[in-house]
């Protein structure tokens, strides 16, 4: 989930609360995830893969480079890989400077991390760059209620105190804005609201953007 330098303290927490709850989020988010997912092929990177919620909707024998700085996620992340038949590496980098190569890989993977990363715009366009021409970029996130809405004030009162507790999480970032703004070829994205009790983050987007 973290994309930058963790807190020590907070990041453990954090890698425990995924730990703990990626079950339940995936039941909630499995059919998007099988449609989003089931046909990657080739290189993958998965933006933010946190303790590994993802790589079970991967084919096995999927080699991915899972940018992940937090250190507290990535034991947990290398088991869940091993499990799932997942070839793994692990780059502990920021989203923002993933330090591939141009035009190098087929697919990036981001869910509920657009949400986190210190610049969305700067890993919006890192994303883009290091996608082969025709590549996908694949995401399910969480975003800004509509304005006036209980769920966009609930929104603006837990702002500062939810960023902090999930280092840096943003409730009300416009990422389908950033996203339709980068320069990929086509966006398709779906804007929908997820029944869950964690309600600042169930207004929701995913989709597909070819670069």
């Amino acid at each position: 989930m973290c994309t930058h330098r963790s807190n020590p303290v907070r990041g453990r927490f954090n890698a425990w609360f995924l730990s703990t709850l990626d079950g339940f989020i995936n039941r909630l988010l499995a059919e998007r995830k099988t449609r989003l997912m089931a046909g990657l092929s080739g290189s993958i990177v998965e933006i933010g893969s946190g303790v590994g919620a993802n790589l079970s909707f991967l084919r096995p024998g999927t080699r991915l480079i899972a940018i992940e700085p937090n250190p507290h996620m990535h034991a947990r992340l290398s088991e869940r890989a091993m499990q799932c038949g997942i070839h793994l590496e692990i780059a502990a980098r920021s989203a923002e400077d993933t330090q591939l190569p141009s035009d190098s890989v087929d697919a990036v993977i981001s869910t509920l991390v657009l949400c986190t990363v210190p610049d969305p715009v700067a890993t919006l366009a890192e994303i883009r760059r290091i996608l082969r021409p025709g590549g996908r970029f694949v995401f399910i996130e969480h975003v800004a209620a509509p304005a006036a809405s209980p769920r966009r004030r609930l929104q603006t009162l837990l702002r500062g105190p939810w960023a902090y507790l999930f280092e840096g999480c943003t409730l009300d970032r416009q990422t389908a804005q950033l996203i339709r703004a980068t320069g990929f070829r086509s966006a398709e994205i779906e804007h929908y609201v997820l029944r869950s009790p964690f309600v600042p983050v169930n207004t929701q987007i995913s989709g597909v953007c070819l670069a």
